[in-house]
């Protein structure tokens, strides 16, 4: 079983990079649909969801496998620019004063929301923010070409984008969207919060009593979502998300974070050197991320909210900056 184990897992290797050198020589090419994986894939779609399978091999036949969504998905900026570099992605006056006009636009339908969920306006603006610059980027490519290309030829996550890709043909049937034309991002997200398709289904809410869960085109459905999702993870009114803290210089050794999990608490971050002002009790679950700035080292002591962000994205960088850029927008509002 192990010789067989490592065995596919090798042919699984061999044929990733046999298909990378084919893409890039073309940029794009057709998913074989008599390989085992797809044809299994059909299968199992179709018998444990009632979906026709001609209905999923036709879907897939029009598919575009693509090489820069590989590429995109192997180098996110998450994971190759430093905290400076990256929150200088976001925090520009021009992001901060579309956020602002958008913010008067829909101040009501975030007071409200604030008020049935407790997700302040300025967390629900930096994420829109963000993710899609309020609405004016929401991706090119279509969802069905970057979750068959992810799912099928990119084996580091493969099992995962190929759920995805199931998850797609569902709610295509739920939402009546058209898996044939619906576009997102390189990684198969949709819509100005840019919902991959199983937090479609499983946090997209009807903001507006229509009977349909829009994050393509209506905003009060995508701000209820967006506000459902912090919701459900966990989000804390009134709590504070981060704060910048200080090192005492004698103290080399500090318990930072190597997991998105909070591992410390308040009191033990204090008792270990780390200085940072907090409202929380001692017990409250803390964690601490040494960042790039720009002029140095940063720390960042972070809470329960912070976690909460990164369910939506892995990334500590991504929860600060949505953070930061909401808290802009509203300052810069009330001047």
């Amino acid at each position: 079983m192990k010789w067989n184990s490592a065995h596919a897992r090798l042919l699984q290797t061999l044929r990733f990079l046999l298909f990378t050198l084919v893409l890039t020589a073309s940029q794009t090419h057709a998913l074989d649909l008599e390989r085992d994986d797809v044809q299994a894939f059909i299968n199992d779609l179709s018998t444990e969801h009632e979906i026709d399978a001609a209905y999923i091999r036709d879907v897939l036949a029009g598919s575009s496998l693509q090489q820069n969504i590989i590429d995109a998905m192997s180098r996110p900026a998450e994971r190759v620019k430093p905290w400076h570099e990256y929150r200088a992605i976001f925090l520009t006056s021009e992001r901060i004063a579309a956020g602002v006009q958008f913010f008067a636009e829909h101040r009501e339908k975030l007071a409200r929301i604030e008020a049935e969920t407790g997700v302040p306006p300025e967390m629900i603006l930096g994420i829109v923010g963000v993710e899609s610059y309020f609405g004016r980027i929401t991706g090119k490519h279509r969802v069905v070409d970057a979750l068959a290309t992810l799912g099928f030829h990119y084996p580091p996550r493969a099992t995962f984008f190929r759920k995805e890709l199931a998850q797609a043909f569902l709610l295509e049937n739920e939402e009546q969207l058209d898996l044939a034309t619906l576009k997102g991002s390189y990684a198969g997200a949709m819509g100005p919060p840019q919902f991959i398709p199983s937090s479609y289904r499983a946090y997209a809410v009807d903001g507006n009593g229509d009977g349909q869960r829009d994050l393509i085109g209506s905003w009060d459905d995508i701000l209820a979502s967006v506000a459902n999702y912090f919701a459900v993870h966990g989000w804390r009114d009134d709590e504070i998300v981060a704060t910048r803290g200080t090192v005492a210089a004698d103290r080399p050794d500090l318990p930072l974070q190597d997991r998105l999990k909070l591992q410390s608490t308040v009191a033990s971050l204090s008792d270990a050197g780390i200085f940072f002002a907090t409202d929380l009790d001692g017990s409250a679950a803390a964690g601490v991320w040494k960042l790039e700035g720009a002029d140095g080292d940063e720390f960042w002591v972070g809470f329960n909210n912070l976690y909460v962000i990164t369910r939506y994205n892995r990334s500590v960088m991504y929860a600060l900056a949505t953070w930061q850029l909401g808290q802009s927008i509203v300052r810069e509002a009330a001047l």
